[in-house]
């Protein structure tokens, strides 16, 4: 038996850019569990990227989409609906700041940075939740994002970022309970550090990953395999109950004090 129970759903995947990112990851598990895709890329550059990545998954359907656009996200959903007809599983994996913010000190954010960031990265879940809520049956739907601990706690250059992070949580908490009586399920994952294009924006982040693996309880560094078995799962009848929470997959680094 397929305890996972997805095959024959569908899921909208946003945030795919290259083979090294978390997205493709749970795109990845999710099309392997026979679950049909809708996959958005920002532009025609990164979208030949998807194309080309994902040439080998059956039945995908390709939509550009800018988050900061609403008329391109109408038009997403609006064309999902028409071809797809509805949604079980939204997939956000959608973050950015302008690298200048991603270093130094943080009282020296700019405010057009700080829009930027909060923009993409944490108001971009709630316009695409607004608009996939309508094609989620209940009972049988859930949205999932990508977080980060430096929401809570302090991590040095990760700046504006961090700020988008804590209204993202928040944001989850919220739609879980703006969409719990629908029976739509909200999560997020706290990824610890791993190798990602977009990683690499931040200042230090190689001896980020260095003291991650040596002092995490399981003593390495996580992959995006981890955290895509995750995603399985919190999309999965095995989550059913699960709602409004965050999911460390850290290698137990958010134990620590000290």
């Amino acid at each position: 038996m397929d305890s996972f129970k997805l095959n024959g759903k569908t899921a909208l995947v946003l945030g795919i850019a290259n083979r090294w990112s978390i997205a493709y990851a749970i795109a990845d598990l999710l099309q392997e569990h026979g679950v049909r895709l809708v996959v958005t890329y920002q532009n025609e550059r990164i979208g030949a990227e998807v194309r080309k990545l994902t040439s080998d998954w059956s039945n995908i359907l390709y939509l550009p989409c800018e988050l900061t656009d609403d008329a391109q996200i109408d038009a997403v959903f609006a064309q999902i609906k028409a071809e797809v007809g509805q949604l079980n599983h939204l997939i956000h994996c959608i973050a950015f700041a302008d690298r200048a913010e991603l270093q130094g000190e943080f009282r020296k954010i700019s405010r057009s940075g700080f829009h930027t960031a909060m923009d993409i990265s944490a108001y971009s879940l709630i316009a695409v939740a607004q608009r996939a809520a309508p094609l989620m049956p209940a009972d049988q739907s859930s949205i999932l994002t990508l977080t980060y601990m430096a929401s809570a706690r302090v991590v040095p250059n990760y700046n504006v970022m961090a700020l988008a992070k804590a209204a993202l949580e928040n944001s989850v908490r919220y739609l879980a309970n703006d969409l719990g009586p629908l029976g739509i399920r909200v999560n997020a994952i706290s990824a610890g550090p791993v190798k990602t294009a977009s990683a690499r924006a931040i200042t230090g982040f190689s001896d980020m990953l260095k003291q991650h693996a040596e002092r995490a309880p399981l003593r390495r560094n996580i992959t995006v395999e981890e955290v895509g078995k995750t995603a399985l799962y919190l999309c999965s009848d095995l989550a059913s109950g699960v709602t409004g929470t965050v999911q460390f997959v850290d290698a137990g680094y958010h134990i620590l004090g000290i």
